[in-house]
C-alpha cells in the first residue's frame, strides 16, 4: 500500500477467549501492525474485569466494550446501543477501515452497519460453515444477508467456504451485459488460515510399538464427537496398539466420559479436558496420528497444527479440509462409522511402515502457510476497498430493499433509524468535543535510540566493587 492506514478489527470473539477466529485476528494483527499500520481491537467485555481498554505486545490496543456474551461468546444483536461506542473509539482513533470478523459476531454485523455513516469503509471474514435447514442458520444466515448487502468486501478461508458464503449472504448482482442475468459479486476473497511453524516443530520420538491417536477439539456436536464415541471403541478393538489422547471441552464430554466406562476403556483413552493454546504443541508430540471427525469446517486450523507438528492426519472429507494438505500427509474418510475405521486403518498401516516423515512435513507446511503472506494478502483487499466507490446513503436504502418485501422494509427501517440516531449522537456529542488519539510515533527516531542506548552500553565501563 502507498501509506499506512488505521484499521480496526471488530469481532465478538477474541482473547482471552480462546480458538481459530481469536488467533486469527491477533496474529493478523501483529503482522499488519509491523509493515507500519495502525491497528486496534473491539470487542465485547468479559466477566469479571475485562473491560475498558487493555494492550496486548506488540502493541495492539484492545477496546473491550460493556456488552456481555448470551452464549458461546456471542453477544445479543441489538444493532443501536453499540452505536455510541463504536462511533467515539472510530472517530477518535481516526479509522480508515474496519475489519469484522465471523458470521455469528454481533458487534461486526453491527460495526459494519455503523461505519459507512462516518465514512469508513467495510470488510468481512467470514470463518465458519453454516447449514440452510436448522433455525439457527436461517436466522444467522438472513442476519449476514442484511450485513453483506453494503458491505465493500468479502474474505473467505478457503474456496469451499467461499460458495458456502455465496448462497448464504445471497451475493449476486445484476451483470453489467445483462441486467436479466446475475453474477457472484466480484468483491470476493479467498485468503487461507496460517500458523507460526517454528511453534510446532517435531519432536524425535524413541521407538515404540504404541500408536497414540490425538484429538484436540472442541467438544460439540459439529466437530463430530458423535462420530467419535461410535468408532473409538471399535478402533481399539481392532488395534491394541493403539490408545487415545483426547483435549478439549464442551457439552459432548459426557458422551465421550459414558462410552470410556461402558467399554472398559480408562486405560486406552485418557480424557485431558481444556487445553491452552500453549500446551498444544506438547499434546500432538504424544501421538502420531491426528483424528479429526468434524461434520463441518471452514478450513480446519488444528489439522494445520497437528501436520506441521509431524502428525499424520486423518480426516472426514467436508468443508474446505480437502484444501489443506497434500494427499500423501492426510487420509479422508465420509463421516461415516464404517469409512472412518477405513481410513484409521490406513493411517495405522502408513505410521507402522514408515511412510511418513515427521520433519518433512513439518519442512513443507512451512513453505504452504505463513502470516507474512496473510498480511500481505489481506493489504491488497483493503487497497482496492480504499481505491473503489464508495456508496452513498440512497444506494445503501436501494440495495437494502432489494432483500424482498418482508426483509426489506425492516433492514430499511434498522438502517433509517441508524442514521437518525448518528444525527441526534452527532448532536449531543459533537465529534469536534471528542479526546482524539494523536500519535507521534516515528518508527525510525525509535531505531536511533535503541542503537544509541546499545552503543553507550557498549562504552559503558564495568561496575568494580
Amino acid at each position: 500500500m502507498e501509506s499506512p492506514i488505521s484499521i480496526a478489527m471488530i469481532s465478538d470473539f477474541f482473547h482471552p477467549a480462546v480458538g481459530g477466529v481469536e488467533n486469527h485476528i491477533y496474529m493478523l494483527s501483529a503482522k499488519l501492525l509491523r509493515r507500519g499500520h495502525k491497528v486496534i481491537i473491539i470487542t465485547h467485555s468479559h466477566s469479571p474485569d475485562r473491560v475498558g481498554i487493555r494492550w496486548l505486545l506488540p502493541a495492539l490496543k484492545v477496546y473491550y466494550i460493556p456488552f456481555l456474551p448470551i452464549a458461546n461468546s456471542a453477544t445479543l444483536p441489538n444493532f443501536f446501543t453499540s452505536l455510541p461506542y463504536l462511533r467515539t473509539i472510530l472517530l477518535r482513533e481516526h479509522i480508515h477501515l474496519i475489519h469484522a470478523h465471523a458470521s455469528l459476531s454481533s458487534i461486526g454485523h453491527e460495526g459494519i452497519l455503523h461505519s459507512h455513516l462516518m465514512g469508513i469503509r467495510t470488510v468481512f471474514t467470514d470463518h465458519s460453515l453454516f447449514g440452510f435447514d436448522d433455525a439457527a442458520s436461517i436466522l444467522t444466515n438472513k442476519l449476514m444477508v442484511g450485513t453483506l448487502k453494503n458491505v465493500d468486501a468479502i474474505i473467505c478461508v478457503s474456496h469451499t467456504g467461499r460458495e458456502n458464503t455465496v448462497l448464504r449472504g445471497q451475493l449476486f448482482e445484476r451483470s453489467e451485459e445483462d441486467p436479466n442475468q446475475l453474477e457472484v459479486r466480484r468483491n470476493l476473497y479467498v485468503i487461507p488460515n496460517a500458523l507460526v511453524a517454528e511453534q510446532f516443530k517435531p519432536f524425535v520420538q524413541p521407538p515404540t510399538d504404541t500408536i497414540t491417536i490425538v484429538v484436540l477439539s472442541r467438544l460439540a456436536y459439529r466437530k463430530g464427537i458423535d462420530l467419535l464415541v461410535a468408532t473409538a471403541p471399535r478402533i481399539c478393538a481392532l488395534f491394541p496398539e493403539v490408545n487415545f489422547v483426547v483435549g478439549g471441552d464442551g457439552p459432548k464430554l459426557i458422551d465421550l466420559l459414558q462410552m470410556r466406562e461402558k467399554y472398559l476403556l480408562q486405560d486406552r483413552i485418557e480424557l485431558l479436558g481444556p487445553i491452552r493454546h500453549k500446551d498444544v504443541l506438547s499434546v500432538l508430540s504424544r501421538g502420531s496420528i491426528y483424528m479429526n471427525t468434524s461434520l463441518t469446517e471452514a478450513f480446519g486450523i488444528g489439522i494445520l497444527e497437528a501436520a506441521c507438528a509431524g502428525l499424520y492426519v486423518m480426516s472426514t472429507r467436508v468443508g474446505g479440509v480437502p484444501e489443506i494438505l497434500p494427499k500423501d500427509m492426510i487420509s479422508f474418510a465420509e463421516p461415516e462409522e464404517d469409512d472412518v475405521i477405513r481410513a484409521i486403518s490406513e493411517a495405522v498401516d502408513i505410521i507402522q511402515r514408515g511412510k511418513h516423515d515427521p520433519f518433512r512435513a513439518h519442512e513443507l507446511i512451512k513453505t504452504f502457510y505463513n502470516w507474512e503472506d496473510v498480511a500481505t494478502r489481506t493489504e491488497k483487499v483493503y487497497d482496492a476497498v480504499l481505491k473503489s466507490r464508495q456508496m452513498d446513503l440512497m444506494e445503501r436504502i436501494r440495495r437494502t430493499m432489494d432483500l424482498g418485501p418482508f426483509a426489506g422494509p425492516i433492514y430499511t427501517i434498522i438502517l433509517i433509524v441508524d442514521c437518525i440516531f448518528f444525527l441526534f449522537l452527532e448532536w449531543w456529542m459533537p465529534r469536534e468535543d471528542l479526546h482524539f488519539v494523536h500519535h507521534h510515533w516515528d518508527k525510525d527516531v525509535f531505531a536511533e535510540l535503541v542503537d544509541e542506548k546499545l552503543r553507550d552500553g557498549r562504552d559503558a565501563k564495568p561496575f568494580q566493587s
